[in-house]
């Protein structure tokens, strides 16, 4: 076990943002590191928080508020039993310190945010699996992040099962 990490893992409660999750618990996460659950919404989200935070993002949410619902509505915060349980996994088993943090606006710039405002080591993003066609309309959030944090990225693929014909 080196140096105690920070690393920052893109979540929007998607299939592929929680597969993102669990490769960095199973390749990445030792002990001592701080793990930051990042969540972006969208700008026009409403949480009772947001007029506060807008601007820097919300404070580091321990994962014992994280796991209360009530707290975790004040942010827009999804309270998934999936979720939180392979984060509870984590704390208990290797001994990392698990938080989250919100944006708003664009998942793009505000990822990025996170990484120079978190200091982060590495960030873990899923991928949606876009074509190219809605990749150049709707851009890629994994390839702008690739192409512009300054500390390294790994984007975890969905499943293959509906591309095995390309």
């Amino acid at each position: 076990m080196g140096k105690a990490r920070t690393i920052g893992i893109g979540m929007d409660y998607s299939a592929t943002s929680k597969a993102a999750l669990r490769w960095a618990v199973d390749n990445l996460i030792d002990g001592g590191d701080l793990v930051v659950l990042i969540h972006v919404e969208p700008p026009e989200a409403d949480h009772t928080r947001k007029e506060l935070f807008q601007d820097t993002g919300s404070p580091l949410i321990p994962l014992e508020e994280f796991r209360e619902i009530n707290f975790s509505k004040q942010y827009g915060l999804s309270n998934e039993p999936e979720v939180i349980d392979i984060l509870d996994t984590v704390s208990r088993t290797k001994g990392a310190k698990v938080v989250a943090k919100v944006y708003w606006g664009d998942p793009r710039e505000k990822l990025l945010d996170a990484v120079k405002q978190l200091k982060l080591d590495s960030l873990v993003l899923g991928s949606r699996g876009l074509g190219p066609i809605k990749r150049v309309l709707l851009g890629s959030v994994s390839n702008y992040v690739v192409t512009h944090a300054s500390c390294p990225v790994t984007v975890v693929k969905g499943s293959t099962r509906s591309s095995k014909s390309s």
